[in-house]
């Protein structure tokens, strides 16, 4: 049997969310996500659920916004680079 994803699960992830961190491709902010996590942990839970399921994955779920941070070195070399 799948591992079942509990709405108490989702509820606590999303309301511990860092508000520090920006928006992804949906352009809704942590922090939005967070103070409405009560009303969408169940939603969230049923689709995480059948996405395991169906082995299927929301086409937006697979976008993400990549941004490369120079760590040290020559700004030259893409090795110095990190996501």
């Amino acid at each position: 049997s799948p591992p079942v994803l509990q709405e108490e699960t989702v509820n606590d992830l999303l309301s511990h969310l860092d508000s520090h961190k920006s928006m992804g491709p949906d352009g809704i902010h942590p922090r939005v996500l967070g103070k409405l996590a009560e009303e969408l942990a169940k939603p969230l839970s049923i689709i995480y659920q059948q996405s395991w399921l169906t082995g299927e994955i929301p086409d937006d779920w697979k976008l993400a916004n990549v941004t490369s941070i120079h760590q040290k070195g020559c700004k030259d070399d893409p090795g110095n680079y990190r996501p």
